[in-house]
């Protein structure tokens, strides 16, 4: 199977900078325009908003107000917009330099982490697993492990200190946004924050980089896919590129300015025995800009087994999901081709 190696461009990046003709290499066409499936009808809907300010400073009948929209999101949508979550635009800014001046070091500077194991604590990379892919997507990634142990690489200056802050401060809305969807759930936070250890939660900072495609209609960033965690964070450069499916139709998302956008996980479907599905979304790509997008992704401890609460097992919605080391579940996510919801399907006892 065709991959990148440091023989060739090393990244998108690199082929994206040295491309003078109008085409891609055949490995990254994962698109065909004459397949319906490709070219669904992208539809415009306004996207739920939580204001994250009363949901934690609120009055009492504030914050109520604020944990039903929020379960009426997830349940809805299992994605939504954060207002008003108090992460400060400097540093924001400052993770986002920071990352753009992690993408464009050399292959050499990078090399150390090329080419690791999916469970490695640092790890840069291009596509999403070229060992397994048949077609490869017009994606650079980074993924460090933050939390409960926190990595990062040596170079770029600085990035140390930037990403222990910021991983910090996603990190606090991460927290108090999984309390209110407990919450709404009629579940005990600080029981649910002690079975699924969160006071050790995993949490691994991300970023990924979608530079120009000659060919953008051929192309895709990622493919339709489910994150594996409870809850994804994201921010983005201003370019967009998020698509996520609803009620069987992709809609474009366009977030509101200095919101995050946020979507439950595979793990938030298990715990929750299917009330909060995990959603499904997928990256496009521009013919003309990059777009940049920084991920904080927080899931339970790596060996917490993760099953249905028993709370919401009954015999209207009876036991959905088997349970699971996190830790298992992840690797063999990252270990295998990305597709739709296909390793927590493996876990499904039945469709509810």
């Amino acid at each position: 199977m065709a991959s990148l190696t440091l023989s060739s461009p090393s990244s998108v990046k690199e082929l994206s900078d040295s491309i003078t003709l109008p085409t891609i290499p055949q490995i990254f066409v994962s698109r065909i325009p004459e397949a319906p499936r490709d070219f669904e009808p992208i539809v415009e809907e306004e996207i739920p908003a939580i204001d994250f300010d009363l949901l934690v400073n609120g009055a009492p009948d504030e914050r109520s107000q604020v944990v039903r929209e929020l379960g009426k999101a997830c349940e809805d949508w299992g994605f939504f917009m954060v207002v008003n979550h108090g992460v400060p635009a400097k540093l924001r800014d400052s993770m986002m330099d920071a990352f753009k001046d992690l993408f464009g070091l050399t292959a050499e500077e990078k090399g150390e982490y090329l080419g690791r194991q999916v469970l490695d604590p640092i790890r840069i990379g291009t596509s999403f697993n070229s060992q397994v892919e048949d077609v490869m997507y017009w994606r650079d990634y980074v993924k460090i492990f933050v939390h409960p142990v926190f990595h990062s690489p040596n170079k770029p200056p600085k990035f140390r200190e930037i990403s222990k802050e910021y991983t910090a401060c996603t990190r606090v809305v991460g927290m108090e946004l999984l309390k209110g969807i407990w919450n709404s759930l009629g579940l005990d936070d600080s029981q649910m924050g002690e079975a699924l250890n969160l006071d050790s939660c995993f949490q691994i900072l991300a970023s990924n980089l979608y530079p120009p495609c000659p060919q953008p209609e051929l192309a895709m960033g990622l493919p339709s896919h489910s994150d594996h965690g409870l809850l994804t964070i994201l921010y983005q450069n201003g370019v967009n590129g998020l698509q996520v499916k609803h009620k069987g139709n992709w809609v474009h998302v366009k977030p509101l300015p200095d919101s995050y956008l946020v979507n439950t996980g595979d793990h938030m479907e298990i715990v929750s025995n299917g009330r909060y599905r995990s959603v499904l979304h997928r990256a496009v790509v521009s013919g003309e800009s990059t777009r940049m997008s920084i991920v904080s992704l927080l899931g339970p401890n790596l060996d917490a087994v993760v099953e249905p609460s028993p709370h919401l097992v009954s015999i209207d919605r009876p036991l959905a999901y088997r349970g699971i080391k996190y830790g298992d579940f992840m690797e063999q996510q990252q270990s295998s081709k990305l597709k739709d919801k296909s390793v927590l399907d493996l876990l499904r006892l039945h469709v509810n």
